[in-house]
C-alpha cells in the first residue's frame, strides 16, 4: 500500500523592519483573519520561487520594488491549520526603492509602522510566533492551529 504523501501551501513574508518599527497591515474584507494585523505576504504561484512571490507580492500590495540580493531568509515556519499542511518562509530586506504604499485598500484598511516591542494584540498569532522567532533569531519554528 502506497501512503498518500501530503501537500504543502508554500507563502512568502516580508519582515520590514526600520528604526525598531515593524510594517504592518490589517487584513480587510478577505474572509480570512479580517481586522487583524499581518506583513506583506502571499501565495507562492506554480512555477514561482519563494523570493519572486515576494518581490511580486511586496510590488502588488506595498507599491515598492525589492531586488533578491537584498532579501535575506530569516525564519522558516512549518504550519498546520486544520490539516492543511504549509510551509511560510520569512524575508527580511534593508533596502527597497519607492514609497510604501497601501495598493490593495479592498483587502488592506491600514498599513503602518509599529514600535517592534509595543506591536498591536490584533497581530495574527502565527505572525507574532514569527516576529518573536526572528526577533530571538530562532530559524525555525513549528505552529499548529
Amino acid at each position: 500500500m502506497v501512503k498518500e504523501r501530503h501537500k504543502i501551501i508554500p507563502a512568502s513574508y516580508l519582515v520590514l523592519i526600520k528604526n525598531n518599527k515593524i510594517l504592518l497591515q490589517r487584513r480587510f474584507n478577505t474572509g480570512y483573519e479580517d481586522g487583524k494585523y499581518s506583513v506583506v505576504a502571499g501565495h507562492v504561484d506554480k512555477g514561482e520561487t519563494f523570493t519572486e512571490a515576494i518581490i511580486r507580492e511586496v510590488k502588488e500590495e506595498a507599491g515598492i520594488i525589492l531586488e533578491a540580493e537584498d532579501l535575506s531568509v530569516v525564519h522558516v515556519m512549518n504550519r498546520n491549520i486544520q490539516n492543511n499542511e504549509r510551509i511560510d518562509i520569512f524575508f527580511i530586506a534593508e533596502k527597497w526603492t519607492g514609497n510604501i504604499e497601501n495598493k490593495e485598500p479592498n483587502k488592506c484598511d491600514d498599513l503602518s509602522w509599529f514600535d517592534l516591542n509595543d506591536m498591536p494584540d490584533n497581530v495574527i498569532p502565527y505572525i507574532k510566533e514569527a516576529i518573536n522567532c526572528i526577533k530571538n533569531k530562532v530559524v525555525y519554528s513549528e505552529f499548529n492551529q
